[in-house]
């Protein structure tokens, strides 16, 4: 089957939606995001609730139809949406809610792709050591037929050198979607510590910590939700994939940071270098 490419409507106007969103609203919006079946990629759906949630655990189970995420059979496809995490909405704004959630299936186990479920348990074993983490999140801007944001449509930009934290037109692509992601993570109270423009055009970084034990994941998947959420706002693809461009392009990861409490205590170097070993 040939591949297609779908329109943009990123472009609508965004002034008609203001309208609604400043309307008074007195119940609560709350958007479940999830993993689907690929790993790799998000969904999300909204409920509505009657009082605005303070923590993960005040909001209700939800479920969905696994079998059109790649998460279940049809004949047998509800899978069910546990809140772990609740992030302010910067979308919606007001009261309004993301709920990050796990999934199970049917018979109340981890789905496949549900590796949050073993790593909160091996961080509950690990909580004295007190586990920090940074993730340096790289991603790549395109156009929604895939190419490069701002790349020459029959050509290649000039070779990689002056990108790198770069400033002005000729240099970087996409600043305002950066941006606005910067303002939409701190917002919802994401721990949000800086960005930059990668070494590619039209690829950057932003980076996540430090988080210590499993908010780490929650707080890079939630923020990876709102990078592609402020993106489609532009008609903009956020993408992740580690070699967009095949050549002489770098290509996009996710470096982690990583450090103990007897790492970051005086003396805490010989710790490091005695894991290193190990």
């Amino acid at each position: 089957m040939p591949g297609f490419v779908m329109s943009s409507i990123g472009g609508m106007d965004k002034a008609i939606l203001s309208k609604y969103l400043s309307l008074e609203q007195e119940k609560v919006q709350c958007m479940y995001v999830w993993i689907d079946g690929t790993g790799e990629y998000l969904r999300a759906k909204t409920k509505t609730v009657s009082i605005e949630p303070k923590d993960p655990k005040e909001l209700p189970i939800w479920n969905f139809d696994g079998s059109s995420t790649y998460q279940a059979e049809g004949s047998n496809s509800d899978v069910y949406l546990y809140p772990v995490a609740l992030y302010k909405d910067p979308f919606r704004g007001g009261k309004n809610k993301l709920v990050l959630c796990d999934t199970y299936k049917y018979n109340k186990k981890p789905t496949d792709t549900n590796n949050r479920h073993s790593c909160a348990e091996a961080m509950e074993k690990a909580k004295d050591a007190h586990p920090w983490f940074g993730i340096e999140q790289e991603y790549t801007l395109l156009d929604i037929d895939g190419h490069p944001l701002g790349w020459p449509k029959n050509g290649f930009p000039g070779p990689q050198g002056p990108y790198y934290c770069g400033v002005g037109a000729d240099k970087v692509n996409g600043r305002d979607i950066v941006e606005c992601h910067y303002r939409a993570c701190l917002f919802a109270g994401i721990e949000i510590s800086g960005t930059n423009a990668e070494v590619m055009p039209a690829q950057w970084e932003y980076q996540i910590g430090p988080c210590e034990g499993i908010s780490m994941g929650d707080e890079l998947w939630a923020s990876r939700f709102m990078l592609h959420r402020t993106a489609e706002d532009f008609g903009v693809v956020a993408s992740l994939d580690p070699k967009p461009m095949e050549g002489d392009w770098n290509g996009a990861g996710a470096h982690c940071n990583f450090s103990t409490a007897e790492m970051r205590a005086e003396g805490g170097l010989k710790y490091v270098h005695g894991n290193i070993v190990q």
